[in-house]
């Protein structure tokens, strides 16, 4: 991460809508930090093998498509009846 500093900064150097935030006789100080964008970024097999690590976490099998169309239809005839 890039860090900026700087102590005693003048207030009235700063842009309009900042400068509305302090108070302009005195001095300040600012910090800047930018994130590291590259730190973010995962690769294709980073991302797989963090969702297969969460998929593990899960408890049970889950069902198919069939399985729960079958349901859902069990359900729907359960009010036909």
């Amino acid at each position: 991460m890039n860090r900026i500093v700087r102590d005693h900064y003048p207030a009235e150097r700063l842009p309009d809508d900042l400068q509305k935030l302090v108070d302009p006789s005195r001095p300040i100080r600012i910090v800047i930090e930018q994130e590291d964008v590259a730190q973010i970024k995962k690769s294709p097999e980073e991302l797989l093998a963090m969702i297969e690590a969460y998929r593990a976490t899960i408890q049970g099998e889950g069902v198919t498509s069939e399985e729960a169309v079958k349901r859902i239809r069990e359900l729907r005839d359960e009010w036909d009846d």
